[in-house]
């Protein structure tokens, strides 16, 4: 299970976040054992199976090139003029088997072990995460040499994949740039096959190229990791200062030179008070975190919250739920002055007494606990604490089940 503690273990904790995030590749040998619960190829047999996945959520690609669905899918109208594409098996093994590879975007969004590990990457590294699955059989390159927009980290599953390594030719190239990386020349910086077990992290703008050429069929998981540079920094600013009467006022393009120049005086004067202010950093990183909506689970069939218990038998029912945080980068600040505890997530902040500090913690973890283990923790009776999880609930930062699953 990669879950928070795991995964900073796994990477190398405060040392990975001060010596290698954003500055250099680093390969991490381990164990199949380690990652055998994450995805397994009976696993994407049943998902590909069981979901309408449509290009370019699923997709082959080979030598740099996305292969048209038709060649390995069906497609298919219902009477409700419903149109979708149906794998056919034969056909898809077809391209597979002559070197296409097979991706499937956001498949943490449908498999609980990866959702549960994407979770647990997102609170180690304070960032959105995506996971992918790669899957390969052949020494053709599905992607050919190229480069990534985002940082990655890779969990080779199964089989064995080669990896060379050329380096950035430009520094931290975005999504939107304005110049384009040069291809790399030369031999590769590094050159290394990941067996089951083993992770990679690579920084974006690092070329890369990726083979299963060591005889067997490959599965590996890739975790896209958003970026956030200087210029996602500078739009928040932007933000923080529409407050500023010269921010909201229409650019004075036909003035006088000396109206304009005064104009983007007042301007560069609200910018620079904030970007003066020595907690910027701080400030920024807690709204990011405080706003993102983080990954939402409806509470089926609890849509009208958790019910107030009205007898013993009803209290033991509902204190055996279980509630899990949707929110993992929420943050939970103490108010020492006011003997409060303010939680904030999801765009949305609450203030507890103290008391419920512990109980917060322990829902913060990311971990499944029941409705009677939260309050025990903050030292609350049951119906308390559904009174105040329920206010979570609709604040969409949990969800409820029955059962630990």
């Amino acid at each position: 299970m990669l879950d928070t503690a795991s995964w900073a273990a796994c990477l190398g904790g405060e040392t990975f976040l001060a010596q290698t995030l954003h500055r250099s590749h680093l390969v991490i040998p381990g164990r199949s054992a380690d990652v055998a619960d994450l995805l397994s190829w009976d696993d994407l047999n049943t998902i590909l199976a069981t979901h309408r996945l449509e290009p370019p959520r699923l997709r082959l690609s080979a030598d740099g090139e996305t292969l048209p669905a038709h060649r390995y899918a069906s497609t298919v109208t219902n009477r409700r003029a419903a149109t979708w594409h149906r794998i056919q098996p034969s056909e898809l093994h077809q391209r597979l088997a002559d070197g296409a590879s097979l991706v499937l975007d956001a498949i943490d969004e449908i498999h609980r072990p990866l959702r549960a590990a994407a979770v647990g990457l997102e609170c180690f590294l304070g960032t959105p995460v995506q996971a992918n699955a790669y899957a390969s059989w052949t020494s053709v390159e599905g992607f050919g040499t190229h480069w990534d927009d985002h940082d990655v980290v890779v969990v080779q599953l199964d089989g064995a994949k080669r990896w060379r390594i050329y380096g950035p030719t430009r520094t931290a190239p975005a999504w939107r740039d304005v110049e384009t990386p040069t291809e790399p020349t030369g031999e590769p910086i590094a050159d290394f096959v990941l067996t089951p077990g083993d992770v990679l992290y690579l920084p974006r703008g690092w070329w890369h190229a990726v083979t299963a050429d060591q005889g067997t069929a490959s599965l590996h998981v890739t975790f896209g990791l958003v970026a956030h540079t200087g210029a996602d920094l500078l739009s928040w600013v932007v933000d923080r200062v529409r407050a500023e009467t010269a921010v909201r006022l229409d650019v004075p393009r036909f003035a006088p030179v000396g109206d304009q120049a005064a104009y983007v005086a007042d301007l560069r004067r609200a910018v620079l008070a904030e970007l003066d202010d020595p907690c910027l950093l701080t400030r920024w990183a807690q709204a990011i975190d405080t706003t993102h909506p983080g990954r939402p689970v409806p509470s089926f069939p609890f849509v009208g919250g958790l019910p107030v218990p009205r007898t013993p038998a009803e209290t033991d029912t509902v204190g055996s739920l279980t509630i899990t945080s949707t929110v993992p980068r929420a943050r939970l600040t103490e108010n020492p002055a006011e003997g409060t505890v303010t939680f904030a997530a999801a765009g949305t902040e609450w203030e507890f007494k103290d008391q419920a500090r512990p109980a917060m913690e322990r829902l913060l973890v990311g971990q499944p606990l029941t409705v009677r283990a939260f309050a025990e923790a903050g030292g609350i009776s049951i119906n308390d604490a559904v009174a105040l999880l329920n206010e979570l609930l609709a604040g969409q930062v949990l969800h409820v089940t029955e059962g630990s699953r």
